[in-house]
C-alpha cells in the first residue's frame, strides 16, 4: 500500500514536470515502454525488485536498457535511486500513464466478461459509453469464466455488475432471507 501511494507521487511529480517542459506525451511513451518491457520480461522485473542486487546496478541497467528516453524519464532513475526506491520504476510508470490519460481527458473502460468480446460488442460497448461520457475511451477485456455470463462493466469508480453470477447471489439472497 505504501509503495502505490509512493508511486502515484512521483508519478504526479513526474507528470508535473514534463507537463511543464511540454514533453508529457513523449514521457508517457516512455513510461508505457518501461512497464511492458518490466512486465513482460521476468529477468527484469526479478533483478529490480531483488534485495541483492546494488541499487547503482539497477540504476545503470534501467539506463542501458531504456537509453533513448527522455532525459526527464533519466531523471526519474536517478531520483528513485538517492530516495532508494527505484523497485517502485514499473509502479510509477504505470501511474504515470493512468495520470496522463486524466489529464488529456481520457478514460479506460474494463469489460469483464465470461468470454472474449467480438470486435462487434466492442464497438456496440465504445458507442454506448461514448454517449455517456464525453471523454475519449479504451476498452480492456478482462475474461473471468466465474462469472458464469453477461459482463462486469467498471468506467473509473463506477462499476456496473450484469453478470449471470451477481444475479445467482441476489436470488440466493432474497431467498435465505425468507
Amino acid at each position: 500500500m505504501a509503495g502505490t501511494r509512493a508511486a502515484i507521487r512521483y508519478a504526479k511529480a513526474v507528470l508535473s514536470l514534463a507537463t511543464d517542459k511540454q514533453s508529457a506525451e513523449a514521457v508517457n511513451g516512455d513510461m508505457q515502454t518501461i512497464a511492458k518491457a518490466i512486465s513482460d520480461n521476468k529477468e527484469l522485473s526479478n533483478t529490480l525488485k531483488s534485495e541483492i542486487v546494488k541499487a547503482d546496478v539497477k540504476k545503470a541497467i534501467l539506463l542501458e536498457v531504456f537509453s533513448n528516453s527522455n532525459p526527464i524519464t533519466k531523471q526519474l532513475f536517478n531520483v528513485l535511486m538517492d530516495n532508494k526506491r527505484i523497485e517502485l520504476v514499473e509502479s510509477v510508470a504505470i501511474k504515470y500513464s493512468e495520470l496522463y490519460d486524466i489529464q488529456n481527458g481520457k478514460e479506460k473502460v474494463v469489460v469483464t466478461s465470461a468470454v472474449p468480446m467480438t470486435e462487434d460488442i466492442e464497438m456496440k460497448v465504445l458507442a454506448k459509453i461514448k454517449k455517456l461520457t464525453n471523454k475519449a475511451v479504451t476498452v480492456e477485456n478482462v475474461i473471468d469464466e466465474s462469472i458464469l455470463g453477461g459482463f462486469i462493466l467498471r468506467v473509473g469508480d463506477v462499476q456496473y455488475n450484469a453478470s449471470i453470477a451477481n444475479k445467482l447471489d441476489k436470488l440466493k439472497r432474497e431467498f435465505t432471507l425468507n
